[in-house]
Formats: structure tokens, sequence, C-alpha cells
């Protein structure tokens, strides 16, 4: 039992949270390529990254594992994108920090939906049952490729605070 959860209801808990921080992930880094900050799916995707995060740290395990790596640094992460998005509203530099640490972020959520993959379903696994075949290397390929992409073109986007029309207030994006 975790936190008065079978292990299977928990496990279906932590997926859960991990597939609406990739959903959530995938509308922010959208709106960063488009310069929008999108507030609500923003929120969304940082918490339930954090949470898909710090739930990973609660399945039984006895020593260290890749996985808690990961968990470790995808929190580092998060605390500098939640500072820069927070704390310090996108001044400055910090823009560009929150831009690199949400697809950062994003990035190793995708990175350990992909292991889990090849490790759950039984045609990847097939292919790759030691997570170090060219299929998983070339699929681990493609997506850091596409996320180091993605991170260059949201920052070049969503460089700076678009102008705002005379009298918008505080309008959000």
């Amino acid at each position: 039992m975790i936190l008065g959860m079978s292990l299977a209801t928990y496990t279906f808990v932590h997926v859960l949270i991990s597939l609406v921080g990739i959903g959530s992930g995938l509308v922010v880094v959208f709106g960063l390529l488009t310069g929008r900050r999108l507030d609500g799916w923003t929120a969304l995707f940082l918490a339930s990254t954090v949470a898909t995060s710090v739930t990973g740290f609660g399945f039984p395990f006895d020593h260290l594992l890749p996985s808690h790596k990961v968990g470790i640094v995808s929190l580092l992460v998060l605390a500098l994108a939640i500072l820069a998005r927070y704390p310090l509203h996108l001044a400055g530099a910090w823009r560009s920090v929150y831009v690199v640490c949400a697809t950062t972020a994003l990035y190793l959520n995708v990175f350990v939906g992909v292991v889990q993959a090849f490790l759950k379903v039984p045609a990847l696994t097939a292919m790759a049952p030691k997570q170090t075949e060219p299929p998983f290397v070339i699929a681990q390929g493609v997506v850091l490729a596409l996320f180091a992409v993605l991170g260059v073109l949201a920052a070049i986007r969503f460089r700076a605070e678009p102008v705002r029309a005379a009298g918008a207030g505080m309008a959000r994006n």
C-alpha cells in the first residue's frame, strides 16, 4: 500500500498525472512557439510535472535508480522554471531560463514515457529488451532532437513580452 492505495492504483494515478503533464506541456510549448504565455495551461503543466516527479519517488525501491536521478534533475529544472515564471515574472534573462527549463522538463517527462513504453509495450520490448538496441536509441535520439529544436525555436519566439495595445490593462495572453 502506498498512501492508502494499492500499487496498481498508485501506478495508475502516477501515469495519469504524467500524461496530464505531457499533454499540458505540449500545449505550453505550442504557446511558447507562438509567443503566448497561456497562464492556466502553464500552471497545470508545472503542477502536474512536479507531481509526476514527486510521485515517482513513492514507488518501492531499495537503491537509487536511474528514474530517481531523472526525477531529481526534473525537480531542479522545474524549480528554476517556477522561480523564473512566478517570483521573477519572466524578467530579462529569466524569460529564456523559463523557456529552456519548461522545455527540458517536458523532454524529461517524454524521455521517461519512451522508456516506459519500451518496458511495457510487448512489441517495443521485443525490439529492444535491454534498451540499448537501435530502435530504443533511435527513438530517444529523435525525441532529444525534436525537443532541442523546439527549445531553440521557443526561446527565439518567446524572447520578448508581447506589446499590449493602449488601454489593454492587465489582459493576459
